[in-house]
This record gives C-alpha cells, sequence and structure tokens, in this order.
C-alpha cells in the first residue's frame, strides 16, 4: 500500500522553496550568459524561470480568477509552463555548450519567459471553458490519491516532462566529464531527480493535492542538487575573481619594477663603465649591479607570470635571455615530460641564473649546457660550463660566496640539494637533485 503524507502547509513550503532555488539558480546563468553570451546558459535560465513561476501560487491565481471548473485551468496551466521549461532544459542539453545566442540582447532575454506565461495564460483562459477536468480532488479529503487517476492528457504531459528531463540528464551528465563547470557537474543527477518526479506524479498526481508522496521530494531534490550548483559555481567565480585580481597586481609591480628600479640599476651600470678600467671600485659597481639587475629581472618574471606554464617552455625562455644578456653560446637539453609547481620553477629558475652569472663573470664561461633529466626517482637539473673553473672546497668553506649560498639555501627549500663539482682549468658542474 502506498503511503502518502497530507500536509497542505508543507506542500505550500516545499512549492515556495523550490520556485525560490529556481529563480536564484536562473538568475546566475542569466549573470553567465551576459559574460559569456551562450545560448546553453540562456535555454537553462529561462527554463527555470518558467518552472518556478510555475510553482509559485499559479494554481491559487487559476482559482481566483473565477469561471472555471476545479481541477482545469489552475492544473493545466501550471502544467503547461513546466512542461514548457521541461523542453527548454532539454533544449539547453543538446545545445552546443560553445553555441552563441542568436539574439543577445538583455530586455530580450528577460521578456521572453514572461511572453510564454503571457500567451500561455491566455490561451489556456480563452480555451478555459472546454478544458477537461485533469483531476478529480473531490475525494481528496477523506483518501489519498489513488493510481492513474489524473486525465490521460494530464499523464502523457508528465511523461514527455519527464523525457525531456532524462534525456537532459544523460546529456548533462556525459558532458560533465569532460569540462570543469561545477554547475554543469549537478545537472545530471538533479535532472534524472526530475524525471523521476514527473514519473511519479504521472502515476500519483500528488502535485495538485495536498498530499505528500515520493515525487514531491524527488522534485525538491531536484531544486537542492541545482542549489549545490549554484554555491559551487559562486565559490569558483569568487576564486577566479580573487585570483585575477592577484595576477593584474602582480603584473602591476612587475610594470613598475621594470620601468622604475631596473632602468635606475642600468643608468648606473652605464654610469659604471665610465669609471678608469682596472679601477677595484668599477669592478664592484659592475659586479653589483648585474647581479641587482638580476635579481630585479627575476623578480619581473615571477611577478609577471602566473605559474601554470610547463617547466620545459620556462627553461628555454630562461636560456634565451641569458645567452643574449651574456653573449654566450648556451645549449639547454630538457624532458618535456617533467613538470614543477610555480614556487619550484621559480627556484629552478633562480638557481639556473645564479649559476650561468657566475660561470660568465668568474669562470669566464664562452659555451654552457643547461640540461633537465630523471636520476632514478628524483629529477635532476645541471648547468656545465667552459670556463676557467674553481677550487670548490676553498670556494664553499667558512669565506663562501654569497652566490653558492643562495643556491644551496634555495635547493634545499624544493626539497632537494645541490652539488658543485669543478677543478682549476676543467670549467664546472651545478647539479639540482629533488
Amino acid at each position: 500500500m502506498l503511503v502518502g503524507y497530507r500536509n497542505p502547509s508543507l506542500h505550500l513550503v516545499l512549492d515556495s522553496v523550490d520556485a525560490c532555488v529556481a529563480l536564484l539558480v536562473a538568475y546566475l546563468l542569466f549573470g553567465r550568459f551576459a559574460r559569456r553570451q551562450r545560448l546553453q546558459d540562456l535555454l537553462l535560465a529561462q527554463g527555470l524561470v518558467l518552472l518556478a513561476v510555475a510553482g509559485i501560487g499559479l494554481s491559487w491565481v487559476a482559482e481566483t480568477l473565477g469561471e472555471n471548473r476545479d481541477g482545469t485551468l489552475d492544473i493545466w496551466l501550471p502544467l503547461a509552463l513546466r512542461l514548457i521549461g521541461a523542453v527548454l532544459v532539454a533544449a539547453a542539453a543538446v545545445v552546443s555548450p560553445a553555441r552563441e545566442a542568436p539574439l543577445p540582447s538583455w530586455p530580450w532575454t528577460v521578456a521572453a519567459p514572461v511572453a510564454v506565461v503571457v500567451v500561455t495564460s491566455s490561451m489556456l483562459w480563452v480555451w478555459r471553458h472546454q478544458l477537461p477536468v485533469a483531476l478529480d480532488r473531490s475525494a481528496d479529503a477523506t483518501t489519498q490519491p489513488a493510481l492513474f487517476t489524473g486525465h490521460p492528457l494530464l499523464m502523457t504531459a508528465q511523461v514527455a516532462a519527464a523525457l525531456c528531463f532524462f534525456i537532459a540528464s544523460i546529456v548533462f551528465t556525459t558532458r560533465a566529464a569532460d569540462r570543469t563547470d561545477p554547475l554543469l557537474r549537478w545537472l545530471g543527477p538533479a535532472c534524472a531527480l526530475a524525471a523521476f518526479a514527473r514519473v511519479n506524479y504521472a502515476l500519483f498526481p500528488s502535485l495538485y493535492t495536498d498530499w505528500l508522496y515520493t515525487g514531491d521530494l524527488l522534485r525538491t531534490g531536484f531544486y537542492m542538487l541545482l542549489l549545490i550548483g549554484a554555491t559551487r559555481e559562486i565559490e569558483q567565480y569568487w576564486d577566479d575573481s580573487s585570483r585575477v585580481a592577484v595576477l593584474e597586481d602582480r603584473r602591476r609591480l612587475a610594470r613598475e619594477l621594470h620601468d622604475g628600479v631596473i632602468q635606475e640599476l642600468a643608468l648606473l651600470r652605464m654610469d659604471g663603465h665610465g669609471l678608469p678600467p682596472g679601477s677595484p671600485a668599477r669592478d664592484r659597481i659592475l659586479t653589483t649591479c648585474d647581479r641587482a639587475l638580476d635579481e630585479a629581472r627575476a623578480a619581473v618574471h615571477a611577478l609577471g607570470h602566473a605559474g601554470d606554464e610547463p617547466l620545459d617552455f620556462v627553461l628555454h625562455r630562461a636560456a634565451r635571455e641569458l645567452a643574449q644578456r651574456y653573449q654566450v653560446r648556451l645549449e639547454i637539453d630538457v624532458d618535456d615530460s617533467i613538470d614543477a609547481g610555480p614556487e619550484q620553477q621559480h627556484t629552478l629558475l633562480r638557481i639556473t641564473r645564479e649559476a650561468v652569472a657566475n660561470a660568465v663573470r668568474h669562470g669566464r664561461a664562452g659555451h654552457l649546457c643547461v640540461s633537465l633529466g630523471t636520476d632514478g626517482d628524483h629529477r635532476r637539473l645541471v648547468i656545465q660550463d667552459d670556463g676557467t673553473g674553481f677550487d670548490v672546497v676553498r670556494a664553499t668553506g667558512a669565506n663562501a660566496g654569497y652566490g653558492l649560498i643562495s643556491m644551496r639555501d634555495r635547493a634545499r627549500t624544493l626539497p632537494g640539494s645541490l652539488e658543485v663539482t669543478s677543478q682549476p682549468g676543467e670549467g664546472s658542474v651545478v647539479a639540482v637533485r629533488w
């Protein structure tokens, strides 16, 4: 025996909640349409608006108009709007996600659902005396709605709406696997619940009575899943907005550094070349300016890029910049299957720049090779040069230079280790393993 629960107040609460959720999601979809001009967003928004209008007292409005029999206009009007809404949801599912709306003007998008409601209401009002009784609710006061008690056309309309939701569920679920759209991910299961709800309404038309059945819970479940999808959509929107704002601020700082600090350092370096050759002050000034320029350029690069580029592309670009700056031949051999996060990329670039700068300034290298590959379960970055080399023991002792200390500290943050191999007159090799 089928068990139902009679509670007119709860029925009204569920209708109100469902309509509010539908309007909220429709508003969100209208916002997406305003940004992307996609036909799918427009159809979904308009379909949800019609579903919401059909559930917020439309039956009561039809009853108060008078001159119509109970169970006719008060049922056929919301049923027609729900069916049109289901058709629009199915159309939104089958249309190409990239297709743009043919009429993207904002007033038209808002006026279309209103026009559908007005035209449908007017047509049914004109034919109100010819409308058959969709559901005899005279016995509802004492008994539960029975199986197959509605008009055949009522059941046909519910089955048609169920078929539309089933199609939408399958298509949305299939497309969700290929797209990172949080709202689309929840539309598939939501439409499945809506389809089962329509099947239940075809068998037991509790939607038009004071009784609560499984269909009413399934219908509310449809809107609750839509609400979850809308919440995820809003969260992603704010995350993306915050990320864009941070990126814009980083790029602004990069422009300020490039147009301010770097230009002043370049001017100071030019003035340093005017000092007498062989002067200790000249060498210190030029070395300090070169190091400051490298630091500033590295900061500009880190600020101006989002960090979502592949590691091999980043290393190739850095190699071209370094080769042009120091007028050396710089070869690069990179395994493009190796990747690293933004922080690791920044660390590896700083180590590469420091190693190349040391090889050119101190080792007077003319040819360098940068290679990236694997070493067992670890990754390995190697910078090798043909310079004059140096005594590693003395260079890494108590009087170690800032460059080697900086590279070793950076390598630890990967986390990893730095190994320097060199002999006087034989060049040097800097290897980072992480």
